[in-house]
C-alpha cells in the first residue's frame, strides 16, 4: 500500500534517517517509538508529503486516501461539531452548504431533497449523504459528546474537545491509512477505552504514535523504533517489542565482542609471525581474512537513563489529611453524601472508577480548591498540599524564559541539575530559553511539573500527571515519585504508571469509596476484573459488589478503610512472599552465572591454545579447538540473554 525506500533526512548536519525503509500494507497496526527529537514527526511529514527527503523516494498506490490527526492545533471554525465531524472532503462540505442553503429557501420542499438539482443531491448521495451523519453522531457520543454539543459552534469548544471532533472526521472519513500522532491526549479513560475496541475493528492501516503502552499493547501487530537514524522494526505489542529489543541488544553485543576477540587473535598472530618466513604466507591470509570482515559497529543506546536525587519534603505527621462526613452536589446531582476519607504519611494512592464517578471532585476537596457544601477537611501535623491539575499553569510567570521559571524555586539546586531535569521533560537545547508566554499547553503542563519535582509539597494531588510526555518522560516522572517520601493521591488512566507507583486504590462510584490496601494487582485480584483498563472504568469489583448485593453490614465493612494493624499485616506478608520470590530468583541467576563462568573459561582457554604454535602442528587440532569455540559461543549466545531476562527480573524484585 505504501514504501518508504532508501529515505535519508538531515536538518542543520544532524541526521534523522540514513537509507531507511518502511512498508505499509492494508490492515497493518503500527506503533512509532523512539525517544523526543528522534524523527517520529518528520517521518509522518514525509509519508503524508508535506516534507521532502534529501534522498529515497516514497511510493503510494493509486487511490490510497491518508488521514492525519496531528498532536496539536487542530483547526475550528463557524461549523458546528457534527459539521465539522462530517467534512470527510472539501467538496462534501460544498455540496452540503448548496444543500442547506436550498433548504433554508425552501423550508416547505425541505423535506423532499429529490426535488434539489438532481447533479448535487446525486453527488452528495453518492458521497454518504445524509448516513455520514448518523455515522458521525455515533461515533461523537463514544468519544464523550453529548447531544446537546452536536449543534455547538466548534470553535467555543476547548482546544482538547476540536481535537476529539477532528477524530471523529478521520474516523467517520475511514481513510486507508490512518496517522495519529498521540490520539489519547485529549481522551478521558471512558472515551479512550471505545477508540481502542473502534480501533480493534478499524478496515484501515493505522500508524500510529503514542506514549501510552496499554494501548500499544492492545492495539498494534508490530513496533517501528527510530534508533540511531535506522528504522527498526519488531514483531508484536510494545511489551513484546521491549523483550525482543532487550534479547537484540544482548545478541549484538556478543556478536560485537565475539568479532573483536577474532580479530584480536588474528592480529596478534599477524603481528608475531609476519615476519617468520614460514609462516609469512599464513600471517598474510589471516590479515586479508581481517580485511574482508563484514564488521560489526559498537552497539550504543541511546535511551536516556534517569539518576536524579530530587528535594524532598518536610516530614509530615502520620495522619495527612482527614474528610468527613462530606457532602457535595452540583445542582440536582449528588456526588457525595455523608463520604469519608483519609491518607497516612508514605501512601501512594490512585483513584479508579467510571468517568463522573466522582474522582476529579475528591482530589479537588483534598487539595482545598473546592470547599464541600457540609463536612470537614482536616489537614495532618506540618502537611503542605500542593495539587496539580490543567489549571496549575496559572501559576507560571509569562514574562520568564522556561529555564528563569525553572530556576525561580527555594531549593538549592544547580542549574546544571535543572537543565537536565527540564530535558527529561523534553526542554532540550535552546527551548529552556524560550519565553512561557509562547509555550504549548502541554509544555506549560510539563514546566509545571519540573517546578513541582523542584520543591514538591508532602502531599500531592495529581489529575492524569502523564498528558503531554512521552514515554522517557514517563519514565522520569515515575523515577521522580519513586523517591517521593511525602503521601501521593493521583488520578490516571495510564496502567504501567500507575502499578509503577501505587499501594492503595479507592475505587469511586456513585459516591461511595471502596479501600483496596495493596497495589494495582492486589485490587485486580479482589475485584477478580476481566482487565486493566476495565478495571479503572467499572462500576464496582465483583467480589465488593457481591457482597453489598447480599448484606448491608458486610458492604460498610469492605467499604471501610483498612485499619494500621491490617495493614502492617498484609505488608508483612508482601515482604515474606517477595523475599521467598527473589531467593528462588537468585538461584537461577546463580546458576547461569556460574554456566556462562565455565564457558568464558573454557574459551579463554581455547583461545590461549589456538595461539600456540604447536597447535597447528597437531594434525587436525586446530579444526578441533575452532569447533569447540564454535559451540561454546554458540551457547553463550543463547545463554546471554536468559541471564539478562532473568536478572532484570532479580533487580526489579530488590
Amino acid at each position: 500500500m505504501l514504501t518508504l525506500s532508501g529515505i535519508s533526512k538531515a536538518y542543520g548536519g544532524r541526521v534523522l534517517f540514513d537509507d531507511v525503509a518502511l512498508q505499509v500494507n492494508r490492515q497493518d497496526r503500527i506503533g512509532l517509538v523512539g525517544p523526543n527529537g528522534a524523527g517520529k514527526t518528520t517521518l509522518f511529514s514525509i509519508v503524508l508529503g508535506t516534507e521532502s527527503p534529501d534522498e529515497g523516494k516514497l511510493s503510494r498506490e493509486r487511490g490510497v486516501t491518508v488521514g492525519y490527526l496531528p498532536q496539536e492545533s487542530a483547526p475550528a471554525g463557524d461549523e458546528t461539531v457534527v459539521e465539522l465531524a462530517t467534512s470527510i472532503t472539501p467538496e462534501f462540505v460544498k455540496l452540503r452548504r448548496i444543500i442547506k442553503a436550498w433548504e433554508a429557501d425552501h423550508p416547505v420542499a425541505a423535506l423532499h431533497p429529490d426535488e434539489i438539482h438532481d447533479n448535487v443531491h446525486d453527488r452528495f448521495n453518492e458521497l454518504g449523504g445524509y448516513q455520514l451523519e448518523a455515522k458521525a453522531k455515533q461515533i461523537l457520543a463514544g468519544l464523550g459528546f453529548r447531544e446537546a454539543d452536536f449543534e455547538r459552534r466548534a470553535r467555543e469548544m476547548s482546544g482538547g474537545w476540536v481535537m476529539r471532533a477532528h477524530l471523529a472526521r478521520l474516523l467517520v472519513q475511514e481513510p486507508d491509512l490512518l496517522m495519529l500522532d498521540e490520539p489519547t491526549n485529549h481522551l478521558d479513560l471512558e472515551a479512550l477505552l471505545w477508540f481502542q475496541g473502534y480501533l480493534q475493528n478499524y478496515p484501515g492501516a493505522i500508524l500510529v504514535i503514542s506514549h501510552d503502552r496499554e494501548f500499544l499493547n492492545r492495539l498494534v501487530g508490530s513496533i517501528v523504533e527510530i534508533r540511531q537514524s535506522k528504522l527498526l522494526r519488531y514483531h508484536g505489542n510494545y511489551d513484546e517489542f521491549l523483550d525482543q529489543r532487550a534479547a537484540y541488544e544482548v545478541q549484538l553485543l556478543a556478536a560485537y565482542k565475539n568479532q573483536q576477540r577474532e580479530i584480536g587473535q588474528l592480529m596478534e598472530f599477524v603481528n608475531r609471525f609476519r615476519a617468520k618466513a614460514s609462516k609469512a604466507t599464513q600471517a598474510q591470509s589471516k590479515l586479508k581474512q581481517v580485511e574482508r570482515m563484514d564488521k560489526i559497529a559498537a552497539p550504543t543506546n541511546d535511551e536516556r537513563k534517569i539518576g536524579f536525587s530530587f528535594p524532598q519534603p518536610q516530614r509530615s505527621g502520620q495522619k495527612v489529611v482527614t474528610l468527613e462526613n462530606i457532602h457535595q452536589a452540583y445542582g440536582d446531582k449528588t456526588v457525595y453524601r455523608g463520604m469519608e476519607f483519609k491518607a497516612e504519611r508514605g501512601q501512594r494512592i490512585v483513584l479508579v472508577g467510571p468517568n463522573g464517578a466522582g474522582k476529579s471532585t475528591l482530589l479537588k476537596i483534598l487539595a482545598g480548591v473546592v470547599v464541600p457544601q457540609s463536612g470537614t477537611r482536616t489537614l495532618g501535623h506540618n502537611v503542605k498540599a500542593g495539587y496539580y491539575s490543567q489549571n496549575r499553569v496559572e501559576m507560571l510567570n509569562p514574562g520568564h524564559t522556561v529555564l528563569e521559571e525553572a530556576l525561580n524555586t527555594p531549593q538549592r539546586v544547580t542549574e546544571q541539575f535543572i537543565r537536565t531535569l527540564l530535558g527529561c521533560f523534553l526542554f532540550q537545547g535552546d527551548d529552556v530559553f524560550k519565553p512561557v508566554s509562547v509555550l504549548s499547553g502541554g509544555e506549560k503542563s510539563r514546566l509545571a511539573l519540573v517546578k513541582l519535582l523542584l520543591d514538591p509539597p508532602n502531599l500531592l494531588l495529581m489529575d492524569e500527571p502523564t498528558t503531554h510526555l512521552d514515554m522517557a518522560s514517563i519514565d522520569a516522572l515515575a523515577y521522580a515519585l519513586d523517591q517521593f517520601q511525602g503521601t501521593l493521591v493521583l488520578i490516571s488512566h495510564d496502567v504501567y504508571f500507575i502499578r509503577a507507583l501505587a499501594n492503595h486504590v479507592v475505587h469511586v462510584n456513585a459516591g461511595r469509596l471502596t479501600h483496596y490496601p495493596g497495589g494495582y494487582q492486589y485490587y485486580l485480584d479482589k475485584t477478580q476484573a476481566s482487565s486493566e483498563r476495565a478495571a479503572l472504568t467499572s462500576t464496582g469489583g465483583n467480589a465488593a459488589a457481591g457482597a453489598s448485593r447480599r448484606n448491608e453490614k458486610v458492604r460498610d465493612a469492605v467499604e471501610r478503610a483498612p485499619t494500621r494493624k491490617d495493614q502492617k499485616r498484609l505488608e508483612a506478608e508482601q515482604r515474606q512472599a517477595r523475599s521467598r520470590g527473589r531467593k528462588a530468583q537468585q538461584e537461577i541467576v546463580s546458576r547461569l552465572e556460574a554456566e556462562i563462568l565455565q564457558l568464558e573459561t573454557q574459551l579463554a582457554e581455547l583461545t590461549a591454545e589456538l595461539e600456540l604454535p604447536a597447535t597447528y602442528e597437531k594434525p587436525g587440532r586446530a579444526a578441533q579447538v575452532n569447533r569447540e569455540m564454535v559451540h561454546a559461543q554458540e551457547r553463550l549466545a543463547e545463554l546471554n540473554p536468559v541471564w539478562e531476562a532473568e536478572a532484570g527480573k532479580l533487580s526489579a524484585m530488590a
